[in-house]
């Protein structure tokens, strides 16, 4: 059974930085794609990053040259680099995989920015 693990939300002060994981039961390359998404309360869920299997990558406008999205195929984890943090990147972030024609979500990970 595939599963998608996040982990490292949190805390942070506007300016900040965070680094989120998501964590795969198999290999990353499994995916033909994985990305984050976040869902702040009282919105939709929107997407915020996609990184290939051949590693090109893409970003929202609202968080281009702030985020940057990652792997590390020998842990089989995606990484979400977050820096210069604004309030309203306050959300719940979500990891999804693509997999053939299956999607897979983690359960989410929560991150705060304020002071």
């Amino acid at each position: 059974q595939v599963r998608l693990v996040e982990s490292g939300g949190g805390l942070v002060q506007p300016g900040g930085s965070l680094r989120l994981s998501c964590a795969a039961s198999g290999s990353i390359f499994s995916f033909n794609n994985m990305a984050w998404y976040r869902q702040a309360p009282g919105k939709e869920r929107e997407w915020v990053t996609i990184i290939s299997s051949d590693g090109r990558s893409d970003y929202a406008n609202s968080v281009k040259d702030r985020f940057t999205i990652s792997r590390d195929s020998g842990k089989n984890t995606v990484y979400l680099q977050m820096n210069s943090l604004k309030p309203e990147d306050t959300a719940v972030y979500y990891c999804r995989g693509v997999m053939m024609t299956k999607i897979y979500w983690g359960q989410g990970t929560q991150v705060i920015v304020s002071s």
